[in-house]
């Protein structure tokens, strides 16, 4: 049997609280009372409080006051307010401020309980789909990777390998297939399960924010340090420390992460005293960091070290075999979600998701599949409740592909190319990844076409 719900009571009329408190006690209700609204919101403060019934008129804090300070503190808790008839009108504005509802004295107390009662139910309704919600991203964030692909397989083959080892990975892959979820796997079938998967997106932080972020920082350290914090590496200790976009470390940065990888030891910012660590790293990145290497642009022995073990991310048009099942899931997921009742997909909306290129890789696919989710308007989802982009593209049939035979190479390869930059909406760099080349050759190729094209008016 659950607790009971706690109510507090604010009122300056001493009678009509304690004439409450016995009616809501009967009624299986905890109680608590206030005599204004100042002692009402030190007892929001203290916790614990599920609904608040409180007068609108009341000394020192009014009734609306309170219930701007106590949705400040606790945004789901709910108010109803008890007003006179000649403060109606304030009472309506109030509702605007989240107030659940009213009552006008003189009330009926069982139209209280009544108001009281739906408003908890409300409240429990909002906690079961959150926590539905947080279910369901933690299925997505810590569940079975999904696939069965022969690129996937090799993948899952290689991350069974080195799940027990304790070295260093380095994730490969583009935008948006996945790669910190191949670190969730990798970490939860490590002996260090049991301690914490520690994530920092690289490329999200500012360096001097980054390094306090990674380090952690002693009080004093820098303005506004008005304490000891601790950095990711101590919080990631015992377990794996993920390192996204690591590319995009700087050239500051990476000495010290190259320390804490040799040595096990860094000292906070601001600190003098090494702190040991005992984290696995893994790292990952969308960019060549061999050539950031040959740039200079990377540190060589940071990226040696990283790069103990490589694991390529196939992105998704390498996975056409899994586009399907892949589909199905996040329609599962997201039909959940959102509290639609789908079956599936058409046999013309499978061939679209299959035909289509990706450029986006799973994420694109998972953005997809939830926007079809909502926007469906039969029991499946349809091709026409596809976005234009995944409708517009067809696989051609084989004798279309019979029919380039005999037409000259640089004619072929200039319409690839035109229609690859079609369907990525002109994006030079997806383009570039799609047709596995430089995005610097998609550049002189077009350069060359239009140079083509001006000597070409110009002969005319």
């Amino acid at each position: 049997m659950s607790d009971p719900a706690t109510l507090l009571i604010a009122d300056d009329d001493p009678g009509l609280r304690e004439s409450l408190e016995r009616t809501l006690t009967r009624e299986g209700y905890r109680v608590v009372l206030a005599s204004d609204g100042r002692a009402a919101l030190e007892r929001v403060q203290a916790g614990g409080v599920d609904l608040i019934v409180t007068d609108l008129k009341m000394p020192g804090l009014t009734g609306l006051e309170l219930l701007r300070a106590a949705k400040a503190l606790m945004p789901d808790v709910d108010v109803i307010l008890l007003t006179a008839f000649g403060t109606v009108e304030e009472a309506v504005k109030a509702m605007k401020d989240g107030a659940y509802d009213f009552l006008t004295k003189p009330f009926r107390r069982e139209q209280l309980i009544k108001l009281i009662d739906k408003a908890l139910e409300r409240r429990d309704l909002i906690e079961q789909n959150r926590a539905l919600k947080s279910q369901l991203e933690d299925l997505r964030a810590k569940g079975q990777m999904i696939g069965a692909s022969p690129s996937f397989r090799r993948m899952m083959t290689l991350i069974e390998q080195i799940a027990d080892s304790s070295a260093t990975v380095l994730i490969q892959g583009e935008s948006g297939t996945g790669k910190e979820l191949v670190a969730r796997t990798i970490h939860e079938r490590s002996p260090r399960r049991n301690g914490p998967f520690v994530a920092v997106n690289c490329a999200a932080l500012p360096e001097t924010l980054l390094e306090s972020e990674l380090f952690g920082y002693e009080k004093g350290a820098f303005t506004g340090a008005a304490g000891r914090k601790e950095g990711r590496f101590e919080l990631a200790n015992a377990g794996t420390l993920f390192l996204d976009e690591v590319g995009d470390l700087s050239l500051v940065t990476q000495p010290k992460i190259l320390r804490v990888l040799q040595e096990g030891e860094f000292e906070r910012l601001g600190g003098t005293r090494s702190l040991q660590v005992d984290v696995r790293i893994v790292a990952a990145t969308n960019q060549d960091v061999a050539d950031m290497v040959k740039e200079k642009r990377f540190r060589e022995d940071l990226y040696y070290r990283l790069n103990v073990i490589t694991i390529r991310v196939p992105p998704l048009r390498e996975r056409h075999e899994d586009i399907r099942v892949l589909a199905q899931h996040f329609l599962r997921v997201y039909a959940a979600k959102n509290g639609r009742k789908l079956d599936g997909f058409s046999g013309e909306a499978v061939e679209r998701l299959e035909s289509y290129a990706w450029p986006g890789n799973v994420r694109e696919l998972e953005n997809l599949v939830e926007r079809s989710v909502v926007l469906a308007r039969k029991d499946r989802i349809d091709a026409e409740d596809l976005p234009e982009e995944v409708m517009g593209v067809k696989r051609p049939p084989r004798d279309a592909i019979l029919e380039l035979v005999g037409t000259p190479l640089a004619d072929i390869e200039r319409r690839l190319l035109d229609e690859t930059l079609r369907i990525t909406g002109g994006n030079k760099t997806q383009a570039a990844k799609l047709l596995g080349i430089d995005v610097r050759t998609v550049a002189r190729k077009l350069e060359r076409r239009e140079d083509d094209l001006a000597e070409g008016s110009e002969r005319s």
